[in-house]
């Protein structure tokens, strides 16, 4: 393909990424489709022959369109966001148009530089402490995930204490966070040998909101201390995934000091919303943590995945995942003239991905950055407002930032009985394909969470949300009173 045809290609899949947003309204925002229903449609086997894109791009409206769930539809409220915006997309479209292997410095200098220079942009935009600037010892690094960045932390971490207490001291090395804590730190003990039952996730309860007792998390280490275990990893959350709960970072960070742990904050979600000064005192204890992760690619307005860690010591993170073969030497990482970023990650290969979040923060500035935010907020408030004002429902936790967790009450009834109306509800407004919610449970209570954070979401996407959620709740409610009031065993079923 020369550049023409790239020219004239390109415009053609701009046209229809532009005409999918216009009509993104218009889609059922979860896929209606059931399981394999692509392989009926798809051929089993690859063309011998060049198609035309156009071809390509009628098969994706017909077959791939209606087998997608639309992240960024206005009424998406599912999970949290995954933002979208022109100025990720470009900086995507960019990226993967020059498709440089950044693993070190010298396989392209400005992919390195740059990616230093914007994490060091974004730690200011969130006032963390100098520790975690390039300047020093630390810095920034984009991971994938957030399940990525615990991984290699709690790698680094599990590194630093078997030098301190011996490689066979692996089977002692004792985790902790609360059972409100992302399961991706579950999976980071798996994959780094910490026994399963030495990863500590510590109840919490209504009383905290959610968040990690510092007492619980006290008398776990004393336990465990007085056994012969280890602590030597502590993952704090802000933002938890059920309830966006914040744990109380400068107490932890004392604790975990004390007892000479790491320290990681997951703030995947809410880390975003940190950058105005009316939430960020939520990050006040950060200067405790040894490390600090927050997904851009949620709630910041750019394209996934970006995943942005820093951490303090940068060396912890070279000693563990740090591999120089003969073939990746070169002058400037033999000098240490340069960071290489593969050292800094699990995998070698690396995708440019500071082009787009330097594009987003150049294209939308600080201070739309920060409105944009608060709009949010204000339309997660908005829907709180209406649901605590029909005495059908409950608003279950407080709400935090843009996350609102409530659930439908039938007058009468059981827990088992209020759980499973909730998850009817949650099931039939999903089907009607007009907005699209997710649940969780917390003190075994079935709760639907509503997530604001689509770019496109109004006041008035959130009216109409509550004006179907409200007129399911009236159906289930009927259906449910007609057969308690007959005395139907089936409807407990």
């Amino acid at each position: 393909m020369d550049a023409e045809q790239l020219r004239e290609n390109a415009h053609k899949m701009v046209d229809f990424i532009a005409d999918y947003y216009k009509s993104i309204e218009s889609f059922p925002v979860l896929s209606q489709v059931e399981p394999g229903y692509l392989r009926k449609i798809i051929p089993d086997s690859a063309p011998n022959q060049p198609e035309s894109l156009q071809n390509v791009l009628d098969d994706i409206q017909a077959k791939i369109i209606p087998g997608v769930t639309h992240w960024q539809s206005p009424n998406f409220f599912g999970y949290f966001p995954s933002n979208s915006s022109i100025a990720g997309f470009l900086g995507e479209m960019l990226s993967g148009g020059l498709n440089i292997v950044g693993f070190s410095w010298v396989t392209s200098p400005a992919a390195t530089e740059l990616e230093t220079i914007v994490l060091d942009w974004l730690a200011k935009m969130l006032k963390l402490p100098e520790d975690f600037l390039s300047s020093g010892q630390g810095g920034g690094v984009i991971q994938g995930t957030a399940s990525e960045a615990v991984l290699v932390v709690l790698l680094a971490a599990r590194d630093k204490a078997l030098r301190m207490f011996g490689r066979n001291s692996i089977g002692k090395l004792v985790v902790y966070a609360s059972d409100q804590t992302h399961s991706a730190l579950r999976k980071a003990c798996q994959i780094g040998g910490i026994h399963a039952e030495n990863c500590r996730l510590l109840k919490t309860d209504s009383s905290t909101n959610y968040a990690l007792s510092p007492e619980v998390l006290t008398e776990a280490i004393s336990q465990d201390t007085a056994s012969g275990l280890v602590p030597f990893f502590l993952c704090a959350t802000v933002g938890t995934t059920s309830s966006t709960a914040v744990d109380p970072l400068l107490a932890l960070g004392k604790i975990a000091k004390d007892n000479k742990m790491w320290f990681h904050i997951d703030a995947a979600y809410a880390g975003s919303a940190c950058i105005c000064p009316e939430y960020r005192h939520y990050l006040n204890g950060v200067e405790e943590a040894d490390s600090f992760n927050m997904n851009a690619h949620k709630w910041l307005l750019t394209n996934f995945d970006c995943s942005v860690l820093w951490v303090k010591d940068r060396s912890a993170l070279i000693q563990s995942l740090s591999t120089n073969p003969e073939y990746l030497k070169n002058k400037a990482s033999e000098g240490n003239m340069v960071v290489d970023y593969k050292d800094w990650q699990i995998p070698l290969g690396r995708r440019f991905r500071s082009l787009k979040l330097w594009m987003m923060l150049r294209l939308y500035g600080q201070e739309n950055l920060l409105n944009y935010l608060r709009n949010h907020i204000e339309l997660a408030k908005y829907f709180e407002e209406l649901v605590s004002v029909d005495q059908r429902f409950e608003i279950v936790v407080p709400r935090t930032f843009s996350l609102v967790c409530f659930r439908l009450l039938p007058p009468q009834g059981d827990e088992d009985c209020i759980n499973k109306m909730n998850r009817d509800l949650l099931e039939v407004v999903n089907s009607t394909g007009k907005i699209f919610l997710s649940h969780t449970i917390l003190s075994g209570k079935y709760i639907l969470r509503l997530a604001v954070g689509a770019p496109l979401t109004e006041g008035r996407h959130i009216s109409a949300a509550w004006k179907v959620l409200q007129d399911e709740a009236t159906t289930l409610l009927e259906q449910y009173m007609k057969c308690f009031w007959e005395g139907d065993d089936e409807c407990s079923t």
